[in-house]
């Protein structure tokens, strides 16, 4: 049986693994069914200015990661916007 800490190390290292990333930080983790959601901040440089060879820049963006029961990567997206990180309503 997976636990929380578990699934954050591997949404961490997938991601750092799999993306272009400097810092990786799990913003979100939730269960439902067997199924673990988790919400990832991730600082990549601007993949506009790289094309125009311009200086990097970073940019924070987020990325959603989906596992099953035995922490397997079934899909993540990187997601256009994360509501709740900015919020007030703490």
């Amino acid at each position: 049986m997976s636990n929380i800490i578990d699934v954050k190390k591997t949404v961490v290292s997938f991601l750092k693994e799999n993306i272009s990333c400097y810092d990786v930080t799990v913003v979100k983790i939730e269960k439902v069914k067997e199924i673990w959601n988790a919400v990832a901040e991730v600082y990549e440089d601007d993949s506009f200015l790289k094309s125009m060879n311009l200086p990097p820049k970073q940019v924070r963006l987020f990325y959603t990661v989906k596992m099953d029961e035995n922490l397997e990567i079934t899909s993540f997206e990187r997601l256009s916007s994360f509501a709740g990180v900015d919020s007030d309503d703490q």
